[in-house]
């Protein structure tokens, strides 16, 4: 049989290329939403959404995508609307989609977190295997100033409140605040399109995350309030999703009263909520909540 070398390379390259483009497929340029003069949400590029606030002698970033080119194309963005240097970034939490990228930014640049974050950077991974933050090349990419309760950064005569209202979606979530705009950045304590996410194997808990949101609720004036993976909320968006959380939480306590087992609860609710359920199923029985 006579092999067509031409058309099995022209087929590889076809293929390679469906390949690249299918691994890419999602994952849009990066830009910048802007919710005020000085305030703006950063969207697109592989990671989760993000934020970036112009001061007056420095800008301050929100989370850090996940790859160099995302990173890039963030700094390439603020670049164009201010010549300003990035001189924060304060990562929401030690998911990697949020973090990776801190290791493509200059080391002029210092990163701010929770405390338990930080402890959570070289916490094992989901299958247990241990975290890169170790290497000693990620040491100048881990958080190096963290706070416990509450934090001020002043950018020349603006300020960005930290708070840490207690554990959520893992135990270093914090919360963002500009005070000028009513807006807070909640990285992933909250997610509106889809169930919300608790990392249990980084001592996340759903009814402490009930507890968490209500007491920010109580705590800051905000209005406007930003997600790592939702589009933007207000307080009755932020109120409706406790709501909704409770209810959850209450069901899943009633059906194991009743004596069922974690499948057969699963079989109650929706598919794609079968993980935040066997969570709350799990918390439950061993008493944590």
């Amino acid at each position: 049989m006579k092999v067509n070398i031409k058309l099995v390379v022209l087929s590889l390259l076809l293929l390679l290329f469906a390949s690249d483009s299918y691994g890419r497929r999602g994952s849009q340029p990066v830009q910048l939403k802007r919710i005020s003069d000085r305030l703006f949400e950063v969207l697109g590029g592989r990671g989760a959404r993000g934020g970036a606030y112009i001061g007056d002698n420095g800008v301050l970033l929100i989370d850090a995508k996940m790859d160099s080119e995302s990173a890039e194309q963030v700094i390439g963005k603020v670049g164009q609307i201010t010549d300003k240097p990035v001189r924060y970034v304060v990562n929401t939490h030690s998911d990697g989609d949020h973090v990776v990228g801190n290791r493509f930014f200059a080391d002029t640049v210092t990163f701010i977190a929770h405390e338990n974050c930080r402890k959570e950077f070289f916490h094992t991974r989901r299958d247990g295997s241990a975290s890169e933050w170790a290497k000693p090349e990620l040491a100048p990419f881990v958080p190096s100033v963290t706070f416990r309760d509450k934090m001020v950064i002043h950018l020349g005569s603006k300020k960005v409140e930290l708070w840490y209202f207690g554990v959520g979606h893992t135990t270093g979530d914090i919360v963002v605040y500009f005070p000028e705009e009513k807006t807070a950045f909640l990285g992933d304590q909250i997610f509106i399109a889809r169930p919300q996410l608790i990392h249990s194997y980084k001592g996340g808990n759903s009814f402490e995350h009930v507890k968490t949101l209500a007491k920010m609720l109580q705590t800051i004036e905000a209005e406007k309030f930003c997600s790592g993976h939702s589009d933007m909320t207000d307080r009755d968006g932020i109120s409706k999703h406790i709501d909704r959380m409770r209810k959850l939480q209450e069901k899943v306590k009633a059906l194991i009263a009743e004596g069922k087992s974690v499948d057969a609860i699963k079989t109650e609710f929706e598919s794609n909520e079968t993980r935040l359920i066997e969570t709350i199923y799990n918390e439950t029985t061993k008493g944590f909540r």
